[in-house]
């Protein structure tokens, strides 16, 4: 079964080292969550708010030992008023048996006012 994974961040600096690290932390935090493996990995869609130009968000998940071979893409996010700035957003496609309503999406920092419905506390080990 196919199952798209969600999740979203803010940065707080429009610097590479900001986005990195918040990427890699929403990225392996769904990774975590929803035990997801990289050969079950079909693409990773990654969106930025206009204000996040100092590097592609997708260098975050090169650095993860295994996941070289997944296609991943960033791509700017459409300028809707009042939208939440410094954004970053993730869709994952997976092939999973994971049932639609257990995909654990994940919201973090200032992002979590875009799906409190979805919001859950997950500790991941760096």
């Amino acid at each position: 079964m196919i199952r798209g994974v969600r999740g979203a961040t803010t940065v707080v600096k429009n610097t590479e080292n900001e986005i990195i690290g918040k990427t890699e932390e929403l990225l392996r935090t769904m990774i975590v969550a929803n035990q997801i493996n990289a050969t079950d990995v079909a693409q990773v869609l990654i969106s930025v708010t206009a204000d996040i130009t100092a590097c592609f968000p997708a260098k975050a998940l090169r650095k993860f030992d295994g996941w070289e071979y997944v296609p991943v893409m960033c791509t700017k996010e459409i300028a809707v008023p009042n939208s939440l700035p410094s954004c970053i957003r993730v869709m994952m496609t997976v092939n999973t048996e994971t049932q639609q309503k257990d995909v654990q999406h994940i919201y973090l920092h200032k992002a979590v006012t875009l799906r409190p419905d979805l919001v859950k506390s997950f500790s991941v080990d760096n």
